[in-house]
């Protein structure tokens, strides 16, 4: 695992530029992305050495900075604890794109500065395939099966929040200027 490094300006990576994405199904629960026996810390390095450690083991140890998380309906279910989408910033991951997702997890994620897409057809995209996000345009490209997908582009007001970071960066921004 590499981390967090890159392109917005505040040492996260950037969904424009291209990453590897790591497919998973429907319904993946928050419990399934970290673990609940490991929600002792709040530290997104320490999440992210977790992510998916039941389900994918190999993810902790082989995602890199810029790479995607892909899956199916239903993504993040279960609890609302900011763990799970806090594990996979600490991971690096770019963006998660889904055909749908729990709210809560939604929420969180945008709260944390960390881009969610909803796309109907990330179902086509398959694991290890090449990827970037245009979150203005709201269009996932598929470099590797050279495809594009219509995804739902966020409103201003949320993309406004991700490009700052998250909740408290967007409020100290506002606060500061």
């Amino acid at each position: 695992m590499t981390g967090a490094a890159g392109g917005s300006g505040d040492g996260r990576p950037d969904p424009a530029e291209p990453g590897r994405a790591w497919v998973f199904g429907d319904n993946i629960d928050t419990d399934q992305i970290t673990p609940s026996r490991f929600i002792v810390s709040s530290d997104p390095d320490e999440l992210a050495s977790h992510a998916f450690e039941d389900l994918r083991p190999e993810f902790s140890a082989s995602v890199e900075t810029g790479d995607f998380v892909v899956a199916g309906e239903n993504f993040g279910s279960g609890s609302s604890r900011e763990h799970s989408p806090l594990s996979l910033v600490g991971a690096g991951v770019s963006a998660v794109v889904a055909q749908s997702f729990a709210r809560i997890f939604f929420r969180n994620a945008i709260n944390l500065g960390l881009p969610v897409l909803i796309c109907s057809g990330a179902d086509a995209i398959e694991d290890g395939d090449e990827i970037h996000v245009d979150l203005d345009a709201g269009v996932v490209t598929n470099h590797t099966r050279d495809e594009t997908y219509e995804a739902e582009a966020l409103p201003e007001f949320l993309q406004s929040l991700v490009e700052q970071g998250g909740l408290k960066a967007y409020t100290k921004a506002k606060l500061d200027g």
